[in-house]
């Protein structure tokens, strides 16, 4: 895909200015990397970075039944949730695949705002669309005019608290902040949503803002006193979702993975009477033979990349990778790979076919790296 044919960032000047490397994603011009991908990692594991993230979809659902529509097209219970909550959930389809997985916000004020991965959004908002009918909701499609910045890392708190005290978001109001929360206030005279979420496994916000304020709430975060804030490409955010054992749609998640596969069931709720597609397919189904998703530490620096089959100690197909690296942190290669259930228990040696070499690999229970 050219430049011409892809959509591009309202922060794009930015990174121009920053030297960014780009790359195609998701039909999105993105900074890969800005210097060294292994110290931008380093960065958000020990201070913060920030990341520009507007390729993501933002779809509003609002209306008296919103909380009932979303009900019906997701996986979880959204009528329940708690303003100013967030919850982690899949938009499957009727055989219980996943075509999707997305955060949805319930803002203040009562609309909803799902957040969905961009190679998904045009399917995402048909979906939604076609499931809120017969619901008093409206869906709409906000994605063009929204960028998202995420800060993250153990000083993501005091970066945002700085920047955003000068709007009308206190300091305890945004520190006190718990996980999956959000809040709203203004920067800069534009609404800011706030939420205490993120994608790499550390403490960390995401900011949602309109395109034409998001040079200036980058510039301001960047120029706080409070840390020095290292921006931030997908490549090392890859490596830090991966040690963190954080699904990718595209690689752990499809169209024809079941939740369960992913270690994903407790995102799928039976509780309630009502219907939500997908239900169906999965209520009471014995999924007990299907390949299942697991962490496989390696040895030596050699990384098993995404599509590497997996060999059992005597040489047979048992699986095959789905994302793997060599880990910043921990100095040793870390995969996700789809695993036959009997290959699957952590402490079973295994080895992964390096392009011709059989490599040693054991299943380790993800994730491979959690912040104390």
């Amino acid at each position: 895909m050219t430049d011409e044919n892809c959509q591009h960032s309202p922060l794009e000047p930015v990174h121009e200015e920053l030297g960014a490397t780009f790359t195609d994603f998701a039909g999105w011009r993105m900074p890969v990397r800005y210097s060294s991908e292994l110290d931008e990692h380093r960065a958000v594991r020990s201070t913060a970075g920030i990341f520009d993230l507007s390729h993501m979809g933002e779809i509003r659902i609002r209306g008296p039944q919103a909380g009932a529509a979303l009900d019906h097209a997701l996986s979880g219970r959204f009528s329940v949730l708690p303003s100013g909550r967030a919850r982690y959930t899949l938009l499957l389809n009727r055989d219980g695949g996943i075509i999707d997985d997305l955060v949805v916000y319930h803002l203040p004020g009562g609309d909803f705002l799902a957040v969905v991965n961009a190679a998904n959004t045009a399917v995402d908002l048909a979906e939604l669309t076609a499931r809120a009918q017969g619901f008093d909701a409206e869906v709409i499609d906000e994605s063009a005019q929204t960028a998202l910045i995420a800060v993250q890392g153990p000083d993501a708190a005091a970066v945002v608290t700085a920047t955003l005290t000068a709007a009308d978001l206190g300091a305890d109001e945004i520190s006190s902040l718990g996980y999956y929360r959000c809040c709203s206030g203004t920067f800069e005279g534009e609404p800011i949503g706030v939420a205490r979420t993120g994608y790499t496994g550390e403490d960390g916000f995401e900011l949602y803002i309109p395109a034409s304020s998001a040079a200036r709430l980058w510039r301001a975060l960047r120029l706080t006193s409070a840390v020095r804030l290292t921006p931030c490409g997908l490549a090392c955010r890859d490596t830090l979702r991966l040690e963190a054992g954080m699904p990718l749609y595209g690689h752990e998640l499809t169209a024809s993975t079941k939740p369960s596969q992913a270690g994903l069931g407790r995102v799928v709720s039976f509780a309630a009477a009502d219907d939500f597609v997908g239900r169906a397919a999965l209520e009471g189904r014995d999924g007990s033979a299907d390949p299942v998703l697991v962490g496989l530490a390696g040895e030596g620096r050699r990384a098993a990349r995404a599509g590497y089959r997996v060999l059992d100690a005597s040489g047979v197909p048992v699986g095959q990778i789905t994302s793997g690296a060599l880990s910043p942190t921990l100095g040793h290669p870390v995969a996700m790979a789809y695993l036959q259930p009997g290959s699957a228990e952590p402490g079973t040696r295994l080895g992964v076919d390096v392009r011709g070499t059989t490599l040693p690999f054991t299943v380790v229970t993800l994730p491979f790296y959690a912040r104390s």
